[in-house]
């Protein structure tokens, strides 16, 4: 039984300790939004953020979890960055497809909770390995910034 806080609540689950997080994410607690991609860590559809760091969930074991914070895409718009970011997305209308987009989303957050004045190399560095099959890379790198400059009150 594992112990774990989820999106600022409190839940356990029943689940093997070597159980990718994803999976317990998806199939135990039924929060789709972390997406499958590659389930080896290189791609960045099931992006979470572990204490406030960006993971890759499908690598992730739940008992690394345990005692931790984790906010999936669906928890993200309860925070004032998390609402910044989303709303950036959809006025730059980022996604076509949208299946790498929980991922984009939680890294770019991640990003701008570290540093939210980035630089557009220090844009490319943290978004670089979360693919994007649709190539949206100009948007979502426009929509980072967009939602830096929100951040610090400029003009987007």
């Amino acid at each position: 039984m594992s112990s774990l806080n989820i999106n600022g609540k409190p839940v356990k689950v029943d689940a093997d300790p070597n159980t990718p997080l994803l999976w317990v994410l998806r199939d135990h607690l039924h929060l789709t939004g972390t997406k499958y991609g590659c389930g080896i860590a290189q791609c960045g559809a099931c992006t979470v953020h572990l204490d406030g760091r960006a993971v890759r969930a499908c690598v992730t074991p739940v008992s690394m979890a345990s005692g931790k914070q984790v906010t999936t895409i669906e928890g993200l718009a309860e925070t004032a960055l998390g609402k910044t970011v989303q709303h950036a997305w959809q006025e730059v209308d980022v996604p076509q497809c949208g299946y790498c987009q929980s991922g984009q989303i939680m890294a770019a957050t991640a990003l701008l909770k570290e540093n939210p004045h980035p630089s557009e190399a220090q844009i490319a560095t943290a978004m670089d390995g979360i693919l994007c099959r649709c190539g949206t890379y100009n948007r979502i790198r426009t929509a980072i910034q967009n939602a830096a400059d929100e951040l610090k009150g400029g003009a987007k």
